[in-house]
């Protein structure tokens, strides 16, 4: 038996039609010639991948959000520095 190689963009088409267009995996098979196995490996593969990619886009909007209030604990914390040092001059 002879191994065919698809190249990745082959591959993602072929399971667009699956996971989005809602093609059974033996009609996509069947269309494209490439056995059922090799399509539910491709899917299984491509969901890891995306579960990992959604991953890391959480993780940076944690960042982010994070960043963003770090900024504004450390705005407020140079307000009230600022504030307590005024207000220690003035009771003198």
């Amino acid at each position: 038996m002879v191994s065919k190689r698809f190249t990745e963009e082959f591959k993602l088409e072929a399971i667009k039609q699956i996971t989005e267009r809602h093609y059974t995996v033996a009609e996509v098979s069947a269309r494209l010639g490439v056995s059922t196995h090799s399509l539910y490996a491709w899917v299984k593969k491509y969901d890891q991948l995306e579960t990992v990619r959604v991953a890391a886009e959480d993780q940076q909007a944690m960042i982010k959000r994070l960043q963003s209030e770090l900024k504004r604990v450390t705005e407020e914390r140079d307000i009230l520095k600022k504030a307590a040092a005024y207000f220690a001059r003035e009771s003198q």
